[in-house]
């Protein structure tokens, strides 16, 4: 649901501002059960990344953003949200049992200065740039993800999000805030499955 000038309604859902590094608040059954609402379920499971796409185009269109890259996880799909000009501008979760599209928990609901919480923050740019980013996040991964390497970094509106990968195959995702350097571990979405990009 939108808010009267294409922004979703401000909801203190989680307490913490990721003010420091974490592995994030929310446990894979709550993943998709909790964050705005972009588009109520119809109760038609999803079960491909062609469809996570048609639902996500479909809950993003009023505001103006198309999806780019799905992620197929066991526990949901991952979607990423671009404006007209390919920049990311947000991420979303899309519930594989309801078809719910909700902002993701985590970075995209607590840190996105246009769509999430720090909103009223303003969107000028931080003092972590992508190179510090991925310089924070190759060291938080080696403290508590050994193996794990940097796949992608994209910039999102006030923080970071980076694919990650394990033995050359995609193992998860974290994010950096890019005006505190903190690090977020996204641990709600299980295994990866298949991804596809646009």
């Amino acid at each position: 649901m939108m808010g009267s000038q294409g922004q979703e309604p401000y909801a203190g859902i989680m307490g913490s501002h990721g003010q420091r590094p974490h592995a994030g608040v929310m446990g894979s059954s709550m993943m998709g059960s909790m964050g705005i609402v972009w588009l109520p379920g119809d109760g038609v499971a999803v079960s491909s990344i062609p469809a996570a796409r048609a639902r996500a185009t479909s809950a993003a269109r009023a505001a103006g953003r198309h999806p780019g890259e799905v992620m197929w996880f066991d526990n949901g799909f991952y979607v990423e949200l671009k404006v007209g000009d390919g920049q990311p501008a947000t991420e979303v979760i899309v519930d594989p049992r309801t078809g719910t599209v909700s902002t993701e928990p985590g970075p995209a609901m607590m840190w996105n200065t246009h769509f999430g919480m720090m909103r009223a923050g303003g969107g000028g740019a931080g003092s972590v740039d992508s190179t510090k980013a991925r310089g924070i996040a190759t060291s938080w991964l080696a403290a508590n993800r050994p193996g794990t390497t940097i796949r992608s970094i994209d910039p999102y509106p006030g923080y970071f999000t980076l694919d990650l990968q394990r033995n050359g195959a995609v193992s998860g995702m974290m994010s950096v805030n890019s005006s505190k350097g903190a690090a977020w571990y996204h641990t709600w979405h299980g295994a990866f499955i298949a991804m596809e990009d646009s």
